[in-house]
């Protein structure tokens, strides 16, 4: 299973749900952003200190921007917000199938619509929270759609 997450800068949300991510589960994850504006820099160095005192090593990520040719790559993207869920919807190639999901669908019982940017709310331990929440969710998930496909 190939997992893309998607925000808008890729520097806080994303690249942070990537790190999640990767240590929960075996599949290949990587992150990218609607928007081009940090392309090639590292997650923001808040986000990487709020991170790094949960273990999770964010410093050997880059920036790089969403582009149609994810839909190919990948088997599951995942967007931070109804923003960048419709402008990652709005490049989809003609006839792909590739799922697109809000990450806050795979933990309903929280009660939030979108991970907020940390970046604007400055709540980097709270958008970890959600996002771990968040992957737990998704793991869960995943490793129930494995199991139903082996009976």
């Amino acid at each position: 299973m190939k997992v893309l997450f998607v925000c808008l800068g890729n520097i806080c949300r994303s690249p942070a749900a990537e790190g999640v991510f990767r240590m929960m589960s075996g599949a290949t994850v990587d992150s990218a952003g609607t928007a081009g504006w940090h392309v090639g820099k590292p997650p923001y160095g808040p986000m990487q200190a709020a991170a790094a005192q949960r273990g999770i090593a964010l410093g050997d990520l880059r920036a790089r921007q969403f582009g149609r040719g994810d839909f190919e790559a990948f088997d599951l993207i995942i967007a931070m917000d109804a923003n960048n869920l419709e402008d990652i919807e709005a490049q989809r190639p003609r006839g792909n199938e590739t799922s697109v999901r809000l990450f806050t669908d795979y933990a309903p019982d929280l009660g939030a619509s979108e991970v907020p940017d940390p970046y604007y709310t400055r709540d980097f331990d709270g958008a970890l929270d959600l996002i771990d929440a968040c992957a737990k969710g998704l793991t869960e998930a995943l490793n129930a759609q494995s199991r139903d496909k082996l009976d």
